[in-house]
């Protein structure tokens, strides 16, 4: 019994870093249709496709609520609009620069969000800011700096910076969606923050699927206004393979944040971003040979960890 109600502790940690696993091998698969001589452009419409599939069992129905409404779906189409345009700049990003770092960059992002609601909503929205988040934002951003100390020698550098800084921005705005749109759905009556949803409109599961959806289509108009071509078979391939593994992510992620305990609840989020980017790190270093600077990592590990984790819920959990 006891060794039974061990695992169960901490299987939400096993499922998210199962996750975080899955994530970085959909990354891996978007290099993979590089190298296949295929794009990112082709790779990711069938990416997005396969992950609105993967979302549509997920979320209306796994749990039997097929019903829409309008504002939601305007704001799964912003959603998707902003993973659009991240993935288009994510992209040329690698078509410019080492793929392990880009993505830790990409996953770096996990920390500004904590400051934008803290600004606009405060702590009497649940959205405080402690000297806990300046520290891990600071640690993060000097872990990034010192981890692309040795990347001088790009052909492009100032190409793969601006397009690593779109990448990054877009992908604060997309968390800061999520975590405005979790708000929403914690606090009793959310129309009195924002005029566009109530209660009941804001629960509604077509979100994630709306996102991937119009992100999907976009991928699709961007593939065939400038590439107009056929995709490629290991370029399908490659993108459905990646849709899977982003899918199943998804699906790992959603188990363990049901399956966490309080003391889980607080680190499941920093532990996913962890997870992709010692996962894309160690397949960039181990296929690619890329000369990955591992204590620069730790420091950004270190610096999510930090800035994200909610210190107060894990004492509290803990009893202090």
């Amino acid at each position: 019994m006891r060794i039974f109600i061990q695992r169960n502790c901490f299987m939400a940690i096993f499922l998210v870093l199962l996750a975080g696993a899955f994530v970085a091998l959909s990354n891996l698969f978007m290099r993979k249709s590089i190298d296949s001589g295929g794009t990112t452009k082709g790779f990711m419409v069938f990416q997005m496709f396969i992950s609105f599939l993967c979302t549509v069992l997920l979320e209306p129905v796994r749990g039997g609520n097929y019903s829409w409404n309008t504002p939601v779906v305007l704001l799964g189409t912003v959603a998707g609009l902003i993973v659009a345009f991240m993935l288009i700049a994510l992209g040329k990003a690698l078509l410019k620069g080492p793929p392990g770092i880009t993505f830790s960059i990409l996953s770096g992002a996990t920390v500004m969000p904590a400051l934008l609601m803290s600004l606009f909503f405060g702590a009497a929205l649940g959205f405080p800011y402690t000297p806990w988040h300046a520290l891990g934002s600071t640690l993060v951003v000097g872990g990034l700096f010192w981890a692309g100390k040795g990347i001088d020698g790009l052909q492009d550098l100032k190409g793969w910076i601006v397009f690593c800084v779109a990448m990054f921005a877009l992908h604060v705005g997309l968390l800061t969606l999520f975590q405005w749109r979790a708000m929403l759905l914690n606090i009793p009556n959310p129309e009195e923050v924002s005029g566009f949803f109530t209660a009941e409109e804001i629960k509604c599961a077509w979100f994630l699927p709306c996102m991937f959806f119009v992100s999907g289509v976009i991928q699709l108009y961007v593939f065939l206004t400038t590439e107009k071509r056929r995709p490629k078979p290991k370029e399908m391939l490659y993108g459905i393979v990646g849709g899977v593994f982003n899918g199943t992510g998804t699906f790992f992620l959603i188990c363990a944040t049901q399956a966490a305990n309080p003391l889980e609840n607080a680190i499941i989020f920093p532990m996913f971003s962890v997870a992709i980017i010692v996962f894309s790190n160690i397949w960039g270093q181990k296929l690619y040979q890329e000369k990955v600077n591992w204590k620069a990592c730790q420091v950004s590990i270190v610096g999510l960890i930090i800035g994200t984790v909610d210190w107060k819920g894990v004492a509290a959990s803990m009893g202090f």
